[in-house]
């Protein structure tokens, strides 16, 4: 059995190497913190499984340093042997692909016994902890000096502990090895598929390619170059999605099983001309639709079928008018949701279809599976937020209709604007007026709300009530309203009149939408049509308490190791590509990717099929907290109050001269949630439930401490009481005392960062 240190000398001298089919790294902190300290305990970790190959035709990542002969290609425990290599060696091995963040800066208490990642504020005057990379790259000397100086009663037990850590490079790994000429790539593609039952399993469209690779070993690397030279454009794909379009290209098949008969000359020949068809039609539906960013591009797998329309028609559109009929049925593939369901056999049917009739049998049939009807109609404005299929198509037509911008009157194109060519989304309703006049969170980020102006105009309009700004811009800049879809009614302008107003605006949206929609579909162009140059969007403004609330999990989660992930996006029904929510936040492939069930974070309840996302295997978040409490509690090793407790309040002491003010402070939290009750209409459970856990004095520093607003504060400042959150009674001078400086200052700058004077 090998030991550790062999191990590590073998991935350094390259005979340890790791398949190209398997995924990169996705530990976090908390799992490799828990390996070495099983390791350190003498606890059992699992054994390896090794493929004995000599690797010739097949697709590794690593160095071989110019070895010949077998090598070991690792199958099962890359991320346990990638994290005790990070932690040793200071540094990735060279197959790795991930974040190494998750195994860098750990540390080990040689009083506790305990593994914990670097934090300042607890270990940099504290000699008890003992870098651990230091520590396997150096010698124990400079310890050995610190521990005489400090504590040379424990002087023995503490080298005695180091070098049992030390000693781990001698760990002995219950290696097994898959040999013999008769294993191929499939049969130890299987294999790994069957080991990692518990883990991340490769899909379908893995496999293809691990079996792609053993033909021609660059085929991953060559169509990752490609997606990044399109992510530099703006626009982010998979993997899998250029496979799918490889997979058109080559075969006409949307089943990846297809590629089993295309030779590797073929694969890469399909590749370059997909990879032509891509950016053709890229350029199109920017130029032609204004979709020139990441956010709007609509319909990502209506992609293959243009590229196989493209490949069976000699690389080309015949002329203008057929270039508009495809973007005619990419637009209507995009609103109905046609790939938002049973992808592969949607796919396949319009593959036939391009093949008998072209781009005129994919409308008809598009027609035939809506019942006859493409039309848009005022209700399919009734969505809310960036993630709502409806978002691209009214950004669509601000850049196709010349929409003008409030400010110049100018209209918003890049040759036009020049140096203000950023855009911003503009709230036509302020948010700030709309939660004052009590409107829900879904009608304060309705569609038919928003329009597009440039930054500078979107700040200087700010949040001043439409009845006082629309009248303004429209005797400035005559039709300006108009250009905007904005119902000209000063009687619609009024808060009061808000439902109508969008229900005026959906109405002229939609007619905009089915004007232009049928003028691609006919050909009938405008004479004043003009090839749209890219815009650049401006990121707003984190003035609402729920986006930055939203905002503040991810980056919190993302240093407990999760993923990020797609924000503001919208889930579809597998089966019939109905939309089910449009959530804050999803994670598709778990919390850490390829491990666990899809996650989604939903705050907007009441317009999500909770019932349907949970029935198809999906762990549903409607609270910010639970969200953040669940992760905290799953990650192994870590109780919530270790989290809780980095600023040192689980720590402090009670001083019994302050016990009265403490009292007092604690009548005044369960007040806050009475108050709340009463006066907002809202049951605080979570606050209360804290409260009874922890007292008030203890809940207010745990809220305080937390990396994002609470969902309390989020809801009080959505209804216009953030005089009644934890903060602002944290705030008064009166219990200053009670909180350190940073817990004061981190009060006041929610706060103010809302509005609220304090």
């Amino acid at each position: 059995m090998p030991t550790l240190s062999t191990l590590l000398y073998q991935i350094d001298s390259g005979s340890v190497l790791l398949p190209e089919f398997q995924r990169g790294y996705v530990w976090n902190r908390d799992q490799v913190r828990e390996l070495m300290q099983s390791l350190y305990r003498g606890h059992p970790v699992g054994g390896l499984l090794m493929w004995e190959t000599d690797a010739e035709g097949i697709s590794v990542r690593g160095e071989t340093g110019g070895n010949h002969g077998p090598h070991l290609l690792l199958l099962d425990g890359q991320q346990r042997i990638t994290s005790l290599y990070g932690v040793i060696r200071g540094q990735p091995p060279a197959f790795f692909e991930g974040d190494q963040t998750a195994f860098t800066g750990l540390y080990f208490n040689v009083a506790e016994e305990k593994f914990e990642f670097y934090a300042p504020s607890r270990m940099a005057e504290d000699y008890r902890w003992v870098n651990v990379t230091k520590l396997f790259r150096e010698n124990l000397g400079e310890y050995i000096t610190s521990f005489q100086q400090h504590d040379p009663d424990n002087l023995g037990t503490y080298v005695e502990r180091l070098n049992r850590l030390h000693n781990l490079l001698e760990r002995e790994f219950y290696a097994e090895k898959i040999t013999g000429d008769d294993k191929n790539v499939d049969t130890v593609v299987d294999i790994f598929n069957r080991v990692n039952s518990g883990g991340t399993k490769l899909s379908k469209g893995d496999l293809a390619l691990a079996k792609i690779c053993a033909q021609w070993s660059e085929a991953r690397g060559e169509m990752r170059r490609t997606l990044r030279t399109w992510q530099e454009a703006g626009f982010d794909f998979t993997l899998d999605w250029l496979l799918r379009n490889v997979n058109a290209v080559a075969t006409g098949r949307a089943q990846f099983t297809a590629l089993d008969h295309v030779s590797a000359e073929e694969f890469r020949d399909a590749l370059h001309r997909s990879t032509g068809y891509i950016g053709r039609f890229l350029d199109l539906v920017s130029g032609r639709l204004g979709l020139d960013h990441d956010r709007v591009l609509m319909a990502r797998y209506a992609f293959p079928v243009v590229s196989r329309l493209l490949e069976l028609n000699g690389g080309r559109f015949d002329d203008g008018s057929h270039q508009d009929k495809v973007l005619y049925w990419y637009v209507h593939a995009a609103l109905w949701g046609r790939f938002a369901g049973s992808t592969e056999s949607f796919l396949q049917r319009d593959y036939e279809t391009v093949e008998r009739s072209g781009v005129d049998g994919l409308i008809t049939a598009l027609e035939r599976w809506r019942g006859g009807n493409l039309d848009v109609h005022a209700h399919d404005f009734e969505g809310s937020t960036k993630g709502s299929r409806f978002y691209p198509l009214l950004y669509m037509l601000t850049r196709v209709k010349q929409a003008r911008d409030f400010g110049s009157g100018i209209p918003l194109r890049a040759d036009l604007l020049g140096r203000n060519s950023s855009l911003q989304v503009h709230h036509l309703f302020p948010k700030s007026l709309l939660y004052q006049a009590g409107y829900e969170r879904s009608q304060v980020n309705a569609i038919a709300n928003f329009c597009f102006l440039t930054q500078d105009t979107n700040l200087v309009v700010g949040n001043r009530p439409p009845e006082e700004y629309f009248a303004e811009v429209e005797e400035k800049h005559p039709g300006v309203l108009a250009s905007q879809w904005v119902p000209t009614d000063p009687e619609l302008w009024k808060i009061e009149r808000y439902p109508e107003f969008l229900q005026a605006r959906r109405e002229l949206l939609a007619e905009a939408a089915q004007s232009f929609l049928t003028e691609l579909r006919t050909g009938e162009t405008s004479a004043d049509r003009v090839e749209l140059q890219p815009l650049s969007m401006a990121s707003e403004e984190e003035s609402d308490a729920r986006a930055a609330q939203v905002s503040g999990l991810i980056s919190e989660l993302a240093e407990m190791g999760c993923a990020y992930p797609a924000t503001d996006t919208e889930i579809a029904d597998p089966r019939t590509g109905r939309p089910l929510a449009v959530a804050e936040a999803f994670w598709p492939d778990g919390l850490q990717t390829g491990q666990g069930s899809p996650v989604v974070l939903e705050l907007d309840t009441a317009d999500a099929d909770l019932a349907r996302l949970e029935e198809l295997g999906y762990e549903v978040f409607t609270s910010v907290d639970a969200l953040r409490g669940y992760v905290r509690r799953r990650n192994q090793g870590e109780v919530e109050t270790s989290a809780e407790n980095a600023d040192g309040s689980a720590q402090r002491r009670p001083d019994p001269a302050r016990e009265p003010l403490v009292a007092e402070f604690e009548q005044r939290m369960r007040s806050l949630y009475e108050r709340a009750r009463k006066e907002a209409h809202y049951t605080a459970t979570y606050f209360l439930s804290m409260l009874a856990e922890h007292g008030g004095l203890d809940t207010a520093r745990k809220l305080l401490a937390g990396a994002a607003v609470s969902d309390g504060f989020a809801t009080l400042w959505e209804r216009g009481r953030l005089d009644l959150t934890v903060e602002a009674l944290v705030v008064q001078p009166r219990f200053a005392e009670l909180f350190s400086a940073e817990e004061l200052r981190t009060a006041e700058r929610r706060l103010e960062q809302f509005g609220y004077a304090a």
